[in-house]
């Protein structure tokens, strides 16, 4: 006999409208003892359930709480591995993942996170606010030019609302909205600045606290949101300094990017290309184009700027990307001659799930210190991920705001600024403040203080991207100084690229003495470089789609007296010729202080030098941050060259603890030299997956080919994961590809057969090396079931017992199937006579499948018990059993019903309702 364990149901609810409700980081302890399924080898927790709808099978997680539209994705994952971004319904409480081939065994230690951060439970207490008290860091000396001031031109502001567009793969059209800000009387061309918001709520009610939606078109009664104002302030300022402002909305992105394969990273990108091949038309035909554009200073396209926040920062990124390589055209919603050239691109707590940065546009990217929404600040790799791809002339530079949140960037989404429903995505817990980011705590900063540096440091990436003013680089390169105009707020930098030589990479086969080589996303704690108990995380180790990523390295140094050198050699000598300074970035446990070391180099005749000493402090972190983050330390090169060491051959790196114990890792180390390179990009080749779907048919094999496309010029490294459609563990090889090779070639094999199942996916993803970008990373063969679904009866085997036995039906299909079959059967209140109670079933049977010993006594369908009955793979059918206690009380006759149900718990019109009956005696 096969026992499938119960699902316990709280609430049986239809989806309803989304509703206002907590950030992601206000989302833990919300998940709800609600539809779950177990069997004996494969335990669900609370909130999981597996639904059969369509021939598809799906995993289905449902919080109490709603999970609100963010930017950071949704993900499911079994222990370490990646599942699957599920889709959210409406209701924004119940998301479902199609599992395709993964077989339920394989569900175990489930969970949902969100940028790394686990909504479906609590975080370990233990850990809530790590071991030290939050330290501020100093405050910086002054920049000798701050960007932060108000210019001197009077501005104009005005908007433009076009007819929408269509876009590959969305159904509904997007809009062609945006407000433009811009120098009024101001002479010439000057440059442009387009920013896109990211990932939000689409609709509100007006008059409501918490009335939004991911609708778009809106519906009746409610109103866009209008995220895209969210910059004005950002906008103003430019203006006043002489560049033309356009920000774009793109709620109907928002209300469809769960349907795309990348998040909806593609279709931002041809949105933003959209309005500036627009603005191009309008340069040339002035007359065409809408009043604000007219008024307004001429706009400059050789000199264009890019803004974007959260996924907006994908997005951007993206159409940087496919501005220089064009991506496929069945991909792209926007043909036509790029007319204008990008110059650098603004990052706002971005996603990056591709993983694909332009390494030769330079970027800034603003790292929010207590960001609840993309909470690992995955945007680091924005930064980190263009080492070794390219050039290596554009400047890359992170910016760690201190105590700044995810939404308080843009007004629109900051309460008591938003005209929608809006909040603190940190969110914060009155019982356990965090001791860096609630509301009041020293680091945090409030919502002016923060939109105010927030637009000190955009206008700092467009004097020096757009002006060439290399009197604010300082700012952006890791050198140490501040805007005093974003003061209060705590900002520190690093960068990589620019006009940095050398390179000692962890990630570039380096070999380490007298420390640890540690891999920064590996699971296994032995090889990882922090422990899985870590209060806090590291942004330069976000995940990616694979379980682990070859290569991704740095150097772990832990000691307990001072003395040990770490000695780290590259593969072959390294020059530092022509560099004025050693550029370390190095990060050490959040809220320490005094970790110190000294710095040496030995050349290829081991002619050793220290050139001097360094000392970090950590940044103000918790168990709720990422704060685990590089600082730049900068020692001279002046002593090596006094002592005639030969800085074209550096042998090795050697680190030298001061300090009496501590721990440090080392992300790299290059040599740097003041000013700002000339940038130009490299001819690089270009790397689409596609996505094909087949049937598998009814006998035979065929062998299909992951669809690729490479374009562009050149040659160039990428690595190939191939996914394993059971397992989920990845492969992976490195391929030389060049435009229309066919150098990544994976075959799958399909056999045909007559037996159901489940749609199954055969994926790749794909991640530059060197020379080359890379656009749609993922994506594969999807094999569709094409045989019927089995036909599921419920029938009665013994319905009719006497007290001490046992109630019996058999759940059928009408032929073995291939692939394990949940179906759901709920207990129903009796109509007629008696009904069975608490009491009259086995206490431990009722645990079991209710989760509950309910008292006092109640009828048996009082019990919450809806039943997902498993039939697994080559059987024909499982049995629902309820044992009957005996007891020496003079009773009635007594009854039960039960049905087959759908996903929400309602009988199947057209099934039956069966009736067992418990009688007294014989």
């Amino acid at each position: 006999m096969i026992r499938a364990r119960r699902i316990c149901v709280t609430a049986v609810a239809v989806l309803a409208a989304l509703a206002g409700s907590p950030g992601p980081a206000q989302a833990e302890q919300s998940y709800e003892s609600g539809p779950s399924s177990t069997t004996d080898d494969n335990p669900l927790p609370p909130g999981w359930r597996i639904d059969g709808e369509g021939g598809t099978r799906e995993l289905v997680w449902r919080t109490q709480k709603a999970v609100p539209m963010g930017d950071a994705r949704v993900e499911f994952r079994t222990g370490d591995r990646l599942l699957g971004a599920p889709k959210p319904a409406r209701d924004g409480r119940t998301f479902r993942l199609a599992l395709g081939g993964t077989p339920p065994e394989q569900l175990t230690n489930l969970h949902v996170t969100a940028a790394g951060r686990r909504l479906d439970a609590a975080a370990d207490d233990t850990h809530r606010s790590g071991s030290r008290m939050a330290r501020m860091p100093a405050q910086a000396q002054a920049n000798a030019v701050d960007p932060g001031r108000p210019g001197s031109y009077h501005t104009i502001a005005g908007e433009y609302d076009l007819d929408p567009v269509r876009l590959p793969g969305f159904d509904t059209p997007v809009e062609m909205t945006a407000e433009v800000v811009a120098p009024k009387d101001a002479t010439g061309s000057r440059p442009l600045a387009l920013f896109l918001h990211g990932r939000h709520a689409t609709c509100y009610k007006p008059g409501s606290e918490d009335d939004v939606t991911g609708d778009w078109p809106c519906a009746d009664g409610y109103k866009p949101v209008p995220s895209y104002l969210g910059y004005l302030r950002d906008q103003q300022l430019l203006a006043s300094q002489g560049y033309v402002t356009v920000s774009i909305s793109a709620n109907g992105i928002n209300a469809q990017d769960w349907e795309a394969e990348d998040a909806g990273a593609q279709a931002r990108s041809s949105l933003v290309r959209q309005h500036l091949a627009r603005w191009a038309d309008w340069t040339a035909h002035r007359s065409s184009a809408p009043a604000v554009v007219r008024e307004a200073a001429q706009a400059d396209l050789s000199r264009v700027l890019l803004v974007g926040h959260s996924r907006g920062g994908e997005g951007v990124n993206r159409a940087a990307m496919d501005s220089l390589y064009p991506p496929p055209a069945g991909e792209d919603g926007h043909r036509g001659p790029v007319r204008w050239k990008v110059r650098g691109t603004v990052l706002i707590g971005p996603t990056i799930f591709g993983q694909n940065p332009v390494a030769d546009v330079p970027s800034v990217t603003l790292l929010p210190g207590c960001d609840g929404d993309v909470s690992d600040l995955q945007g680091e790799n924005f930064v980190d991920g263009t080492r070794g791809i390219s050039r290596g002339t554009a400047l890359h530079s992170a910016v760690y705001m201190v105590g700044a949140n995810h939404n308080y960037f843009n007004s629109e989404w900051t309460p008591g600024e938003a005209v929608a429903p809006a909040e603190d995505d940190f969110g914060n817990d009155p019982e356990q403040p965090d001791p860096v980011c609630a509301p009041g705590a020293a680091p945090r900063l409030t919502a002016a203080q923060q939109h105010k540096a927030g637009a000190t440091y955009i206008a700092a990436a467009a004097r020096l991207f757009l002006g060439g003013d290399d009197r604010v680089r300082p700012l952006l390169d890791g050198s140490g100084r501040r805007a005093p105009s974003a003061d209060p707020a705590r900002v520190l930098t690093h960068a990589v690229g620019g006009r940095r030589s050398g390179g000692f990479l962890p990630d570039g086969g380096v070999k380490v003495t007298g420390a640890r080589l540690c891999s920064a996303i590996d699971p296994d704690p032995a090889v990882a470089c922090l422990a899985p108990e870590t209060p806090g995380s590291s942004p330069h180790f976000a995940w990616w789609e694979t379980e682990q990523e070859t290569g991704r390295n740095a150097v772990d140094v832990k000691w307990s007296a001072p003395g040990t050198t770490a000695r780290i050699t590259p593969a072959e000598p390294l020059s530092l010729r022509g560099s004025q300074k050693l550029a370390l970035r190095v990060f050490v446990p959040p809220n320490t202080t005094g970790t110190k070391f000294d710095v040496s180099v030995a050349d290829s005749s081991d002619r050793r030098v220290t050139l001097g000493s360094v000392r970090v402090d950590g940044l103000p972190g918790s168990a709720n941050t990422a704060s685990y983050w590089a600082q730049e330390l900068r020692v001279p090169l002046s002593a090596a060259t006094r002592a005639g060491l030969d800085l074209r051959h550096v042998k090795h790196l050697d680190l030298t603890p001061r300090s009496q114990s501590g721990q440090a890792w080392l992300m790299d180390a290059w040599g740097w030299a003041p000013g700002t390179s000339a940038v130009k990009a490299a001819a690089l080749p270009r790397v689409d997956v596609g996505r094909t779907t087949v049937e598998e048919g009814d006998s035979g094999t065929r062998t299909y080919r992951v669809p690729v496309e490479i374009s562009g010029h050149g040659s160039g490294q990428v690595r190939v994961y191939v996914l394993d459609p059971d397992s989920g563990r990845a492969e992976n090889r490195l391929v030389t590809v060049r435009p229309g090779s066919d150098a990544i070639d994976v075959p799958v094999e399909v056999k045909g057969d007559t037996v159901y199942g489940y749609d199954v996916g055969h994926d790749i993803a794909v991640k530059a090396v060197h020379n080359a970008v890379v656009g749609k990373h993922r994506g594969g063969i999807t094999v569709e079931n094409d045989d019927p679904e089995p036909v599921i009866t419920l029938s009665p085997v013994a319905d009719r017992v006497t007290e001490g036995e046992t109630l019996t039906w058999r759940l059928s299909v009408d032929a073995p199937v291939a692939v394990d079959i949940w179906q759901p059967v709920r207990v129903l209140p009796v109509t007629e006579g008696a009904e069975l109670s608490t009491k009259d079933v086995d206490p431990q049977w009722l645990m079991e499948w209710s989760g509950d010993m309910p008292d006092p006594e109640r009828p048996l369908s009082d019990a919450n018990l809806w039943v997902w009955l498993n039939i697994p793979p080559g059987s024909t059918g499982a049995d629902f059993v309820v044992p009957i206690v005996r007891d020496q009380v003079a009773e009635p006759t007594e009854s039960m019903r039960l049905a087959l149900t759908d996903d929400n718990a309602e009988p199947l019109p057209d099934g039956p309702v069966l009736t067992g009956t418990v009688l007294d005696k014989p």
